[in-house]
């Protein structure tokens, strides 16, 4: 069940999320009416938000212990109704609230609110009734503890995992904004957080202390108890938006008032001390300055997570607009947190097509803004001046572009769209490359540094690749997706051992980076046939060239002289349920053939070549040394290296969300301009030359 059933004194109903029988909920505080999101997940748990005065049977929503919290709590007792307390969930949003970012949960509490140490809450009945004995969900439990800590998750995501913080040890002092309700309703005040920083001193006279500020302070908009007036030979204040992962990676002693971060320390493995009454005091993993009697269950980490992560909030997922569970929401964040960590800095771009750069800027929208420059000198020193990185298409490289400090190379990714490329079709996905790129074997790329990880990943990414893999394969999904038919000679096609050779286009860089002898269709259509005689061998034709916008074009006549059959026109991926193997050079249906299962021999060096994965017959670089199995190198191709892009919510999403749109072809058409022009450069197809 998703999110807490409401049960008081008042009413013993339950009421289950999503709930056919939804309550009114009467509000006071206008950010339920203006905050869309707070909104829909109420109503999706059940709850019809209402203005006026509540009857018999009604509800009275407050956010939390907010200064307008009074106005509903005056309401619900001149009236006799019972209170729903809503706050935001403990894994929110990258950004602050007050940074316009909307929740991704929610914690509805019908007895109380969780920070508010002198009253139960829903969260503490939880805490403390229920059995949180079940292997399953505490299993999942500790998968999701370790899933924030490799990925860097916290309640706000806008800090860099790879900014450098002091060396280890020192004691963790966690700073929280001036008034905040935590502070005041977990039995605490200002002058508890002075007595906090020098119980620290005291307690370790020799130890380096470490203030970490809150990241709302961070970013400017509320003020924090500590500041720069604190600091002093053993106190230092932290400022910069680092991981509280790697902070409590190095910390000797954590200390806190009512911190979420406190949280996350007991996660981390420390029991921190603390001044005041949060939600996770009291059960025996933290040291308590203000005991909390009326808890005094002893709970592992596991079953702390699994209350207060799990059980009690009410999660959204906000591709699907339904509630979720914990796992959805870490596959969120994971995506939208990736996506600011890389882009905030924003770009100047060079090498880009007048057609991608609309569709670059919204890929990008809400993380950086792209200046294009079509002069790569002038790109180059620009972004030196600006402080930005320059992204560049791959196969538009000069050689400034290698003077910058960090040259990021941006491609197509594997699951690309409906439709081709070279149709003006938008990309779902994009790959950003700061050592080479995918289809050039003659350097080392950010792709393999990710394939050598992945030949040690913790079980739930495997689990969650295979999951991968399972649903791309029932859904036939491939690069392109064009949804058409198999060749009406198929069935025709004499006995023996089909092999499938797909056709590329001859002056992709792939081919002139990654071959050597065999470099053209028609010479790998006679190697294909010259090192199997007996074989039944079907061509694929490359779309591009079908189309007649690329090069690779092979005359039907000469092609039958190698092939038993020509699949113009035809479904690549449903042709890899009709073979036994695939031969190619560097083609991407290379890869689409090891997930189904399919033997691949490469006479080029694609990607997927090298790892142990494929017959080789072609030179492959000696550093790929690694052997990963295909769960392995799925991972690391499918969600380790590219970016994808939700074309509805015009958000970043994890891969699975591309998936389903692709699969169920819930993808918008490109722009009309767009389609015009791509209608265009098919009837000038051998022209092409002159916008490419």
């Amino acid at each position: 069940m998703i999110g807490p059933q409401p049960v008081t004194d008042h009413n013993e109903e339950h009421l289950a999320a999503g709930s056919s029988q939804p309550r009114r909920l009467f509000v006071y505080n206008g950010g339920f009416l203006t905050q869309p999101r707070v909104k829909r997940i109420l109503d999706l748990a059940g709850w019809q938000i209402r203005l006026g005065l509540p009857g018999d049977g009604d509800w009275v929503g407050t956010w939390g212990k907010s200064p307008t919290s009074g106005r509903g709590e005056a309401v619900a007792s001149r009236k006799n109704n019972p209170v729903l307390r809503v706050e935001d969930a403990f894994l929110r949003s990258v950004l602050p609230g007050r940074s316009g970012e909307p929740p991704l949960g929610l914690m509805l509490d019908d007895l109380g609110v969780h920070f508010d140490g002198s009253a139960p809450s829903r969260l503490e009945h939880i805490l403390k009734h229920d059995p949180l004995d079940d292997s399953a969900l505490l299993n999942r439990a500790r998968t999701a503890i370790e899933r924030m800590k490799s990925g860097h998750l916290s309640k706000y995501n806008a800090f860099h995992p790879d900014l450098p913080v002091p060396d280890a040890p020192y004691v963790l002092v966690l700073d929280q904004t001036v008034g905040d309700a935590s502070i005041r309703y977990g039995g605490a005040s200002d002058a508890t957080f002075r007595d906090m920083l020098v119980a620290a001193r005291l307690e370790h006279p020799h130890a380096r202390i470490l203030i970490k500020t809150h990241p709302e302070t961070q970013a400017g908009h509320r003020t924090g108890h500590y500041g720069t007036e604190d600091e002093n030979e053993q106190v230092q204040l932290i400022t910069d938006p680092v991981s509280p992962w790697a902070l409590l990676d190095g910390a000797m002693a954590v200390y806190t008032v009512s911190s979420g971060m406190g949280f996350e320390a007991i996660l981390a493995g420390h029991k921190p001390h603390v001044f005041g009454q949060p939600f996770y005091a009291g059960w025996n993993l933290t040291e308590d300055r203000q005991p909390i009697n009326r808890r005094g269950r002893n709970l592992t980490r596991a079953q702390l997570f699994a209350g207060a992560m799990m059980l009690y909030p009410t999660w959204y997922d906000p591709y699907r607009d339904q509630l979720c569970e914990i796992e959805q929401v870490l596959d969120t964040l994971e995506a939208r947190a990736r996506a600011w960590r890389e882009d905030h800095q924003s770009y100047v771009a060079n090498g880009m097509r007048l057609w991608k750069r609309r569709p670059l800027a919204e890929f990008f929208k809400g993380t950086a803004t792209i200046v294009f420059d079509d002069n790569a000198v002038r790109a180059a020193d620009g972004a030196e001046t600006l402080g930005r990185p320059l992204m560049i298409w791959a196969g538009k490289e000069e050689p400034v572009h290698s003077t910058h400090r960090l040259p990021l190379r941006v491609e197509d990714g594997f699951l690309r769209s409906r439709g081709l490329g070279a149709e003006l079709v938008p990309p779902l996905s994009l790959v950003r490359d700061d050592l080479g790129i995918y289809y050039d074997p003659t350097r080392a790329s950010r792709l393999e540094r990710h394939i050598e990880a992945a030949t040690t990943l913790p079980d739930h990414a495997r689990d969650r690749a295979a999951g991968l893999i399972a649903r791309i394969t029932q859904n036939r999904l491939g690069k392109y997706n064009l949804d058409r038919p198999l060749p009406d000679g198929l069935d025709h096609l004499p006995d023996g051992r089909r092999i499938l050779v797909p056709g590329q286009v001859e002056d992709d860089a792939s081919i002139r980076l990654g071959t050597t002898d065999v470099a053209t269709n028609l010479d790998l259509l006679k190697r294909v046939r010259l090192e199997n005689p007996e074989a039944v061998i079907i061509y694929k034709p490359h779309p591009d060239v079908e189309a007649g916008l690329r090069d690779g074009f092979i005359a039907r006549d000469e092609a039958a002289k190698y092939a038993d059959l020509v699949a113009d026109q035809a479904d690549p991926i449903a042709l890899l349920d009709h073979v036994d193997a695939l031969w190619t050079m560097t083609s991407t249906m290379g890869f689409e053939a090891l997930l189904r299962g399919v033997p691949v021999t490469c006479l080029g060096a694609p990607f997927y070549a090298g790892w142990g994965l494929t017959t080789d017959l072609g030179p492959v670089p000696d550093r790929r040394t690694a052997r990963p199995d295909l769960i392995a190198l799925a991972h690391a191709v499918l969600i380790d290296y590219p970016r994808y892009f939700d074309p509805l919510t015009k958000t970043a999403c994890p891969v699975e969300v591309v998936v389903d749109r692709l699969a169920s072809g819930d993808v918008p058409k490109g722009r009309r301009g767009t389609r015009l022009l791509a209608k265009l450069q098919g009837i000038f197809a051998s022209y092409a030359y002159l916008w490419r």
